[in-house]
């Protein structure tokens, strides 16, 4: 029996040999995409989760001036700078700035404080991937850190 069905794999992968090669797939139909934004990462990405999880996608805009807020987030977030460039601080307030067509990966955690300015002329757009624990917010509010009582950089 063993032989028979080597007998007729090797057959078939015969067959579709002369026939061509590999199976062509057929086109599709009725199907529209548009690329919303692309990012480069310097990064692999590994996202590990201990649960259930919601994924959320979602479009964040900063006008010229505009600032988030001290905040953290309940699980990672993927993002994408579409137009501008984002003044990313963190809880030690060092300054990360990451123009059109870069990402980069937001931590989860209490221990991850941030905030994002916009400190350019031209609105920052952001689309936003967020893997967090089911039913979890999108964001908590924090306090600023010490560093941005005593930095004239940071908004409070």
């Amino acid at each position: 029996m063993r032989r028979l069905g080597m007998a007729v794999a090797v057959s078939t992968i015969g067959v579709v040999g002369l026939l061509g090669g590999a199976v062509k797939a057929s086109p599709g139909s009725g199907v529209t995409s548009a690329i919303l934004a692309k990012g480069s990462l310097g990064e692999r990405v590994k996202i590990r989760t201990r649960g259930t999880s919601d994924l959320v996608f979602q479009e964040v805009d900063l006008a010229p001036g505009g600032f988030t807020g001290w905040h953290t987030h309940p699980g990672p977030l993927l993002v994408a700078v579409q137009t501008g460039t984002l003044t990313h601080l963190d809880a030690q307030c060092h300054v990360q700035t990451y123009a059109a067509g870069q990402a980069f990966i937001e931590p989860a955690g209490k221990e991850h404080v941030h905030m994002g300015q916009n400190l350019g002329e031209v609105p920052v757009q952001l689309y936003v991937t967020y893997v967090l624990p089911e039913g979890s917010p999108l964001r908590d509010e924090s306090p600023p850190p010490a560093c941005a009582e005593l930095s004239d950089s940071a908004p409070r």
